[in-house]
This record gives C-alpha cells, structure tokens and sequence, in this order.
C-alpha cells in the first residue's frame, strides 16, 4: 500500500473517530497505535510511551496551563461585564454602538482569555441581552458576539498559538506580536460591518435620545485600568527582555488572580478553587491532546506519509499561491468538522514541509492558520462557538445565529486576502520588535 493511500485511510479512521464523539486525544492514541502495529508491528509499540514523553517534557508547555488559569480567572468574574459597560456609553451615539462596544469587549477580554469560548459567553452572557432588549436584531446580536468570541485564539495570548508553535517549532514570542496587527484587523472589518448593517436596517437604540455626560463616560473608565495594567504587565515581561514566554504566561496568571480576588472580591476558597479546577481540567485536556498529537505525528513520519504528501504538492507545476488557496480551502473544510487543537496538531507537520518549500513565512502562515480555525468556530456542523451562544439565549434557533455570523465569516476571508497581498500586516511587527 502507498504511504498516500495510508495516510487516506488514516484520515479517514480519525475523521470516522472524532466524529463518534470520542475525546481527542485518545482517537488520535488509537489510531496511532493501530496504524503502528499493522504496519510497523508490535516492535513499534515500545516507542510509544518515549515519543509522547519526549514530546511532553518541553519546558515550553509550562506557558500553556499558566495561560489558562488567566482566562480561568477572568471568565470566573464581572470582568466582561465591566468591560462592557465602559465602552458602551463612550460609543452611544455610533451607528450599532452596542455591537460595537461588544467587540470592542471581546477584543480586550481576547487579550486576557486566549480562548474563544471563554470569551464568547463572558461577553455574551451580559451583551446579547442587552442588545436585543435595545432594539437590535436577534441575528445581529448573536453573529457578533459569535464572531468577536472567535478574536480569543488570534489576539495574543492565544492557546491555537501555542499550540502552532510547538507543533512547527516557530517562536511563540514571535506568532503572539505577529497576531497583533491582524486581530486589530479583523476588530475593525467586524465594527464596519455592524456600523453599516444598523445603518441600511435603520437600527436605533430605544434609549437613543439619551446623552451621557462627560462625568458619566469618565466614571466607568477606572474599570478599563486593570485589563490595560494585566496586558501591559505580561506584554513587558515577555518582550522587554525580563521573562520567556513560559515566565511571562506566569505573571499573567499571578497578575489575573491578583486583579480577581484585589478588585473583584473572589477571594473565598470554593471560587478560587473553581478557578484553578477548571484550568487545570483544560490544562490537562490539551497536554494529553499534544502528547497523542506527538505520537500522531511520529506514526505519519515512520509511514512515510507526511514525506510523500509533502513531495506530491512540492512535485505539482503551479503557482504557490495556488497551493497556498487549496491549503485554505482544506483547512476550512477540516474545521467544519474538528476542533482547532485537533487540526493543528495533525496537519501542522504535514503543512511546514510545503509551506516552506514553497518559500512563505511559518509565522505569517500561522496568523492564516489561526483565521481559518476561528472560521470553524463559527462553521457548522461544529461550530462551538454557535452553540455557546445558544446555550446562552436559547430561544434564538441556530439558523438565526448562523445567518447573523455569515457576514462576519466573509470578513475573516477578506481578511486572509488582504494579509496575503499584505503580509507585512503580520510580519512587520514581530521583525520591528524582536529583529
């Protein structure tokens, strides 16, 4: 059998796996352990537990439960509310103000998160609502909060970043500074969006007529002094020369505690343990998920498939953007069925081969990446963040908050066109800062 027709089959039995439900890592052991035994035979299995503990001690990994434990604690207080509140009142008056303050609130609560459900129902539990009873649209309401959650893996500290940087050996200081400018871009096609859709549907607030005074706007703006501080804190450890990104994940995480329990009163045991239980459920979650990736990666190497799949596209006489759109429509199909850990992990040691073949940046590229799995997020038929969002207002069905997240989709491709015209946008700021 040809290591392509292998590694179709292998596709095939995980795709078949994951979509039993079957928790990540332990479809990805399965099918590493079977395709290793029937090819390679039972000798293969003593390199097991060696590949995947060698995967795992990586002093780099410390950064990923650290950084959990900060989206942890911000999504465990009013953090997002408070958010919320503030840019309201500045933006009163702007065509689908409250949208946009709502973005605006995912943007920030992104850079503090690094994950999009997270960030999804932290906003949207206080926004949806919010909107809705001032008069905006269910559709527009819920597509919003569903796309402006999906900013917590491409605004750093991103989780999908991590993972990326492990899985291509890329610095992770390096995809976090390069994800600025595109997560900035991506803000501003989601606020445009919403300005002129309440404008041609002539939305307007049922409070419209009320003028908040300077005093009422400036009062809030204290609330928005410890996210800056907490972004600022880790933003100058990490690139000032002070702390790894493992070091600086860690005084985010001490930084976010500190804020939770200084200004947000969560200092009682059973919600500081809350906090900590669920990062260190996710923390767990994925570094089993990366192990069994591991493993993954090293079956598709013994076999030779990543080798030949990385020959066969070198091989093909055409354009690399060519190759570089049929990547993209592949990823996009992949997250319409698998979540982004999942994609990355798998497909990541297959991509770099080509992708540097074909002579575009690994950090570039993991910005694109990382566009295309916030596509998914909102891609039926497993798109999370749809069902956060319903969970969230449940009488809003699923067709309503896939019709208002589709525009929003269409600004993620224009924004993946324009950083492929453009890719200073992502390039430029990690070589200004880190040389």
């Amino acid at each position: 059998m040809s290591p392509l027709l292998i590694g179709l089959l292998i596709f095939a039995v995980t795709t078949i796996l994951l979509a039993t439900g079957m928790p990540i890592a332990f479809a990805l052991g399965a099918v590493s352990l079977v395709f290793m035994v029937i090819f390679d035979g039972w000798e293969s299995v003593h390199f097991m537990p060696e590949t995947i503990f060698g995967g795992l001690n990586d002093f780099t990994l410390v950064s990923l439960p650290m950084f959990v434990i900060m989206g942890a604690a911000v999504a465990g207080s009013r953090a997002g509310i408070d958010l919320y509140e503030a840019l309201s009142r500045w933006l009163h008056k702007v065509p689908g103000s409250l949208v946009v303050s709502n973005l605006g609130a995912c943007a920030l609560f992104s850079a503090l998160s690094g994950s999009s459900p997270a960030t999804c129902a932290a906003i949207g539990k206080m926004g949806i609502p919010e909107m809705r009873r001032r008069g905006y649209d269910a559709d527009l309401a819920t597509g919003a909060i569903a796309a402006g959650g999906t900013l917590g893996i491409l605004i750093p500290p991103s989780v999908t970043m991590i993972l990326y940087g492990i899985a291509s050996e890329t610095s992770i200081g390096r995809l976090f500074i390069a994800g600025v400018l595109p997560g900035l871009l991506l803000v501003a096609l989601f606020m445009a969006w919403a300005v002129f859709l309440s404008w041609k549907r002539g939305t307007r607030l049922v409070d419209h007529g009320r003028i908040y005074s300077l005093r009422e706007k400036l009062e809030l703006m204290p609330r928005l002094v410890p996210f800056i501080a907490v972004i600022v804190g880790v933003v100058y450890a990490l690139y000032g020369g002070i702390a790894t990104p493992s070091e600086a994940a860690g005084v985010g995480a001490m930084l976010c505690l500190l804020m939770v329990i200084v200004i947000y009163r969560v200092w009682r045991p059973v919600q500081l343990w809350a906090i900590l239980r669920d990062g260190l459920r996710e923390s767990g979650m994925l570094l089993l998920i990366i192990g069994t990736s591991i493993l993954f990666g090293y079956m598709m190497s013994s076999l030779q498939v990543t080798q030949s799949v990385a020959e066969s596209i070198a091989a093909m006489e055409v354009n690399r953007w060519v190759v570089m759109a049929a990547i993209n429509v592949m990823l996009l199909v992949a997250g319409c069925f698998l979540p982004p850990a999942a994609i990355i992990l798998m497909t990541t040691p297959i991509l770099m081969p080509v992708i540097t073949a074909a002579g575009f940046d690994p950090i570039w590229f993991g910005v694109i990446l990382t566009i295309n799995m916030e596509l998914g997020l909102i891609t039926p038929p497993v798109g999370l963040n749809l069902f956060v969002i319903n969970g969230i207002v449940p009488d809003v069905r699923l067709p309503t908050i896939l019709r208002g997240a589709f525009p929003f989709m269409l600004c993620m491709v224009a924004a993946i066109v324009i950083l492929c015209v453009f890719p200073e946008i992502a390039t430029w700021l990690p070589a200004k800062v880190m040389g």
